[in-house]
């Protein structure tokens, strides 16, 4: 067979390429349809459940007084539960007392809060702990019932008296912020443990209250507030009913 014949039966017996495939608009649109069919029927189905429910609570409304009056009741139990517990913290926050040995033995953030509680004793119902990391030389800031600002760093040391003295550079922190970045009227720093003299003469200089384990322990433990006990704070910043 001649090269040509051979090159036309090869042309004879190759078979055609093989079309591409395509889908049509219409496999789309019968799924759209088929999404649109379920939701349809999703809605009815919802539906037809609303009105059933509907229908029997009106068949039933009995229901809806009972559900009705139990959550009033549910409500007023709340209600009664937290005037009971605010008026059991006036009547602790008024007979609050701490002898020394207790707040030695406290954890330094415990301490800090006997602060705050005992600020509260006196009348300073916002008094808040904000100590801790960055706090910037403020363990308790308080608003007292003369609208004076108080602003106090706690040092507690486990050990009393024996522990290691509040110094200079304690108080120095304290004078750096409590009037600069916290806008105190008052800046205290209150221990269980000593002051050193030069740390009492620098903050007599910078006006500034030390209150020391004696002081602490007259206040922890009666009922004068602290603003009674200590000398020099400033004038109240606005007339009270204590004024």
């Amino acid at each position: 067979m001649s090269p040509r014949a051979r090159r036309g039966r090869a042309a004879a017996t190759r078979r055609p390429p093989a079309r591409r495939r395509t889908r049509g608009p219409g496999r789309r649109r019968q799924r759209a349809e088929d999404r649109l069919v379920g939701l349809l029927v999703a809605v009815g189905l919802a539906v037809a459940l609303a009105v059933a429910v509907v229908n029997w609570l009106l068949v039933h409304w009995w229901v809806m007084v009972v559900i009705g009056v139990l959550a009033v009741l549910a409500g007023g139990g709340r209600l009664y539960q937290k005037q009971q517990q605010a008026r059991w913290e006036a009547v602790r926050a008024q007979g609050l007392r701490y002898g020394l040995s207790q707040l030695d033995a406290l954890h330094h953030s415990r301490f800090e809060d006997a602060v705050r509680d005992l600020m509260r004793r006196d009348g300073c119902g916002d008094a808040v702990r904000v100590g801790g990391g960055g706090d910037l030389g403020a363990d308790v800031k308080a608003i007292d019932p003369y609208g004076r600002r108080w602003v106090i760093q706690c040092k507690h040391r486990r050990s009393g008296l024996a522990g290691s003295a509040v110094g200079t550079p304690d108080l120095q922190v304290l004078n750096g912020t409590a009037r600069q970045v916290h806008g105190a009227d008052v800046a205290v720093i209150v221990t269980n443990g000593r002051v050193t003299a030069p740390a009492v003469v620098f903050a007599q200089q910078q006006r500034l209250h030390v209150v020391d384990r004696h002081t602490l322990g007259v206040w922890a433990s009666g009922s004068r507030p602290l603003w009674e006990l200590l000398r020099a704070v400033p004038p109240p910043r606005r007339p009270t009913a204590l004024s």
